[in-house]
């Protein structure tokens, strides 16, 4: 098994579900790997369809001059994921729960730094993460199983685009509901230029930019896209400020322009408004309008993942850590459901 990953057992997830009689939760039917065999033959002998995985670190987005705060997101969701009802329309043993990557003893050495020394060190860590992620992103699809990813920084697109290209033996698209491209320079590692590394490095193929907001993108940034003809856009302001744009010929637009071939979808937290997120906005999608788009893109036979990152819930505030939990919780049942 990766040297980083640490992998859960009943006695791990039996605190996290509360049972009641007359009901069944996910975390009861939930598949969960076993210490007898290697992960590479677990995963193939595994019926499930969705692979279930928690990165909890914000290395990248400190090395970005970001917020911290995104190591808690997959602490916050991981109880309301398991506490979802298996039913009909969602059910457990549909998932395997691989567990999260353990990145703490490096969000230790970094936050003991403080400045420039810290900006530098986060880069070459953010790096090695990469290694990490790319390695069981690789297992997964290879296994033939669709990884759903709860982060962590939007460093990791870069990652799981490169596993899971890999895995394909060809670049893969990507529709990303962002705030932001994420397309900036390639100056080091960090979680503003995950894509921006993918596509250089030809794991990323058409990328799609769904309700970038114009207040926070630069003018280098717009240009950089306009020359690529495999990028396309849409912003916040034409959709719901200037209604230039119909939402739901957009969706369609975004969908049709990355599904011809295998295709992941990220899902950047910080474009949902009043999020607790590394970058919150007080004007963004409507978490609802962000549940259609993931029922919508899952109905195409190419989609290959689901990453859900940047959100940086604070463990004290209770409202905080419930609102990020039930809400990824909500965005992944719409990934599994029936």
């Amino acid at each position: 098994m990766s040297s980083n990953l640490v992998s859960y057992d009943l006695k791990k997830i039996t605190p996290l579900i509360a049972p009641r009689k007359g009901e069944q939760k996910l975390g009861e039917h939930i598949e969960l790997l076993h210490e007898n065999d290697s992960l590479v033959s677990q995963l193939s002998a595994s019926e499930t369809k969705y692979v279930l995985m928690g990165i909890p670190e914000d290395i990248g987005v400190i090395a970005n001059l970001g917020k911290p705060g995104t190591r808690n997101a997959w602490e916050a969701a991981l109880p309301y994921i398991l506490n979802i009802q298996n039913n009909q329309y969602t059910k457990g043993n549909k998932v395997l729960l691989l567990g999260h990557l353990d990145f703490s003893s490096e969000l230790k050495k970094i936050d003991a730094l403080s400045g420039e020394e810290q900006i530098e060190e986060a880069r070459n860590i953010t790096a090695l993460i990469d290694t990490e992620v790319t390695n069981i992103i690789h297992k997964i699809v290879t296994s033939g199983k669709k990884p759903i990813v709860i982060g962590g920084g939007h460093n990791n697109a870069y990652g799981i685009l490169k596993g899971a290209s890999l895995a394909y033996g060809n670049a893969i698209n990507c529709l990303n509901i962002d705030a932001h491209t994420d397309f900036r320079k390639r100056e080091g590692r960090h979680s503003g230029n995950g894509f921006s590394y993918a596509f250089h490095e030809g794991f990323l193929e058409n990328y799609f930019i769904f309700g970038l907001h114009e207040n926070y993108t630069s003018k280098k940034v717009f240009k950089t896209l306009e020359k690529e003809s495999r990028i396309k856009y849409n912003t916040f302001e034409e959709l719901y400020v200037r209604c230039e744009k119909g939402f739901d010929f957009e969706i369609k637009e975004a969908i049709d322009f990355v599904k011809p071939s295998k295709f992941g979808l990220e899902i950047d937290m910080d474009s949902i408004e009043g999020m607790p997120s590394s970058a919150i906005t007080s004007s963004g999608l409507p978490l609802n309008t962000v549940r259609e788009i993931i029922f919508k893109s899952k109905k195409a036979k190419n989609i290959s993942y689901l990453h859900i990152c940047e959100a940086a819930p604070i463990m004290e505030n209770e409202r905080e850590k419930n609102l990020v939990g039930k809400a990824i919780a909500y965005l992944v049942s719409d990934f599994i459901r029936k």
